[in-house]
């Protein structure tokens, strides 16, 4: 891991591409990808040579990594549950969002278990006065949930299906086991308009 001040925020290149939409390009995922793993390897998370290859990498659209993405690895996703790791960087945000109805189902319901690291979740509720999150002000404008939750290695908690949340890593980063109904993000509700859920590499 490197050092890094989360309110100094990208670097000069970093916000052109940002405002360019521009996506990830396929060194910088796999750069990603490696550290993600090693996070893993800290917690004592063993995952397969093949999950380990395949750990998605989603910057939402945005090319701001390190300061907004998330990396995930898939345990199952079917027609009844789902179950993911969740691993954060450094202060690394993942946007406001909901998982919304989608034809005869409720939409997704979800548990959030931190593994390793702080976690940082907002949900709907009563605002807390002094919240440990920080971003740029730009992610900033697009957040209205601000109850915070704080979990640590052993905590967890549970949103129903439609709840606004976000979350953000403390200063070491996180992992997050989250176990669900059925997981369509695709379909995933967010309050800023500039997110893509499905990123574009070159």
């Amino acid at each position: 891991m490197h050092p890094r001040d989360p309110l100094a925020g990208n670097t000069a290149s970093a916000e052109e591409n940002h405002l360019k939409g521009k996506a990830m390009k396929s060194k910088e995922v796999e750069k990603v990808r490696k550290r993600a793993a090693r996070f893993l390897e800290r917690a004592h998370i063993t995952i397969s040579k093949h999950e380990k290859e395949n750990i998605e990498v989603a910057d939402f659209g945005l090319n701001d990594i390190e300061n907004v993405g998330l990396e995930l690895v898939v345990y199952e996703n079917n027609d009844r549950y789902c179950a993911k790791e969740l691993i954060l960087l450094p202060r690394q945000m993942c946007p406001e969002h909901r998982h919304p109805a989608l034809g005869e189902t409720v939409g997704k319901q979800e548990t959030f278990r931190c593994r390793w690291g702080e976690v940082y979740l907002y949900v709907e509720g009563n605002p807390t006065p002094k919240p440990k999150a920080k971003m740029l002000p730009k992610y900033r404008k697009h957040l209205t949930v601000w109850h915070e939750i704080v979990l640590k290695p052993g905590d967890q908690y549970t949103m129903k299906p439609n709840t606004l949340h976000w979350f953000q890593a403390g200063a070491k980063g996180a992992i997050v086991s989250e176990f669900s109904s059925t997981s369509a993000d695709e379909s995933d509700v967010w309050t800023d308009p500039n997110i893509k859920r499905i990123p574009s590499i070159e």
